[in-house]
């Protein structure tokens, strides 16, 4: 077997937790809102290739989790099954029946995107054996809770997956919810990961905490750059700024809520007066980013940048469930022009791809 897309296995009092970051990064980051998240699943997949006709995987949830999520069967790359967590948690085992095959099939269960989950035990009724190599690109994407997304409908729905399998490549999805704010660590764990093609989402969680001015923004931004180039100088390297999102375009952060008939609506809590003074909107963030992407690229053919409007902008705020997250539906809009935009003819991507 193989896990594809966690970067560390934790072995707990019951079985094995997969991170989606090495373990060293949680002693970096202050409290453990990054623990939780790099233990967060998104895109991590348990491969293998049997011929059983019967699987049964063991595991312990947390309890009580908003976003259970379910565990996705996938069978030669098709969708095969769902088995939902239970929302109490504790321990579960789920059954999939993925039926008869001649010679055995590729095999891959894929974990929820916002639960993390220790795994106990797999058990078919045939011999599990090792995955074959997918031959695909390796696309490493790192960017907020937008790319991890507790919204999607499963993790096969979260929007980099989505581009990901219209463009035939393989995804490790590095996207912290709440913690993307250009931290070293990341860089570092980012520059020694192998990659064919790299994009960065950049700027939503540094406005939310209002982790950043302007005068400390750009040269972390440059920092981070300089970083990820070390392990990858001629890498694809795509610069993403942020989608549109309404309390932010003007207004600076921090974050606040409001209670809505349904749960909850993001607003921001910040005085657009104080932008003068080097407080960051998202109108701020998007000039910058495409300035400090045209400076490094004359030197660097290989950087590439993407305005977020173009993967959901004004018009598409239908898109967003709570001003700030997209919705089962945005997420589907935003991964087929991210496909198109990145990877289609043109994009920054599709030279790569093409010559695979």
């Amino acid at each position: 077997m193989e896990f594809r897309g966690a970067l560390h296995l934790e072995r707990t009092a019951v079985g094995l937790r997969p991170w989606r970051l090495p373990a060293w990064t949680a002693a970096q980051a202050p409290g453990d809102a990054l623990r939780r998240v790099a233990m967060m699943p998104s895109g991590v997949r348990l491969a293998f290739r049997t011929a059983a006709t019967v699987l049964e995987l063991a595991l312990h949830a947390p309890p009580e989790s908003p976003y259970p999520g379910a565990i996705e069967l996938m069978l030669d790359g098709v969708r095969a099954g769902r088995a939902p967590l239970p929302a109490a948690g504790g321990p579960t085992v789920l059954r999939f029946d993925p039926g008869a095959s001649d010679g055995g099939r590729e095999v891959e269960l894929w974990l929820p995107q916002w639960t993390s989950v220790e795994l106990v035990a797999l058990r078919a009724d045939a011999p599990v054996h090792p995955p074959r190599p997918t031959g695909r690109l390796r696309w490493l994407h790192h960017g907020s809770s937008i790319s991890q997304a507790p919204e999607a409908d499963s993790a096969a729905d979260v929007w980099p997956w989505i581009a990901a399998g219209r463009a035939g490549v393989d995804l490790l999805n590095l996207s912290l919810a709440g913690n993307a704010h250009l931290d070293p660590f990341t860089a570092r764990t980012i520059r020694d990961q192998p990659a064919d093609l790299i994009s960065l989402k950049i700027g939503i969680n540094v406005i939310t905490a209002a982790s950043f001015r302007l005068r400390t923004f750009v040269p972390a931004v440059h920092g981070f750059l300089d970083t990820v180039r070390e392990g990858h100088p001629d890498t694809p390297l795509l610069v993403v700024s942020p989608l549109f999102c309404p309390p932010f375009e003007r207004t600076p952060g921090p974050a606040g809520y409001e209670p809505t008939a349904d749960g909850r609506r993001f607003t921001a809590l910040g005085d657009p007066a104080d932008t003068a003074a080097g407080a960051l909107t998202l109108e701020v963030v998007r000039a910058e980013l495409a300035a400090i992407t045209a400076a490094r690229a004359a030197t660097d053919p290989h950087l590439h940048h993407l305005d977020g409007l173009a993967l959901l902008g004004r018009e598409d705020a239908d898109g967003l469930g709570d001003l700030l997250h997209p919705n089962p539906a945005g997420h589907r809009r935003i991964g087929e022009r991210f496909a198109a935009l990145a990877f289609g003819p043109g994009g920054p991507f599709a030279a790569t791809v093409a010559t695979s």
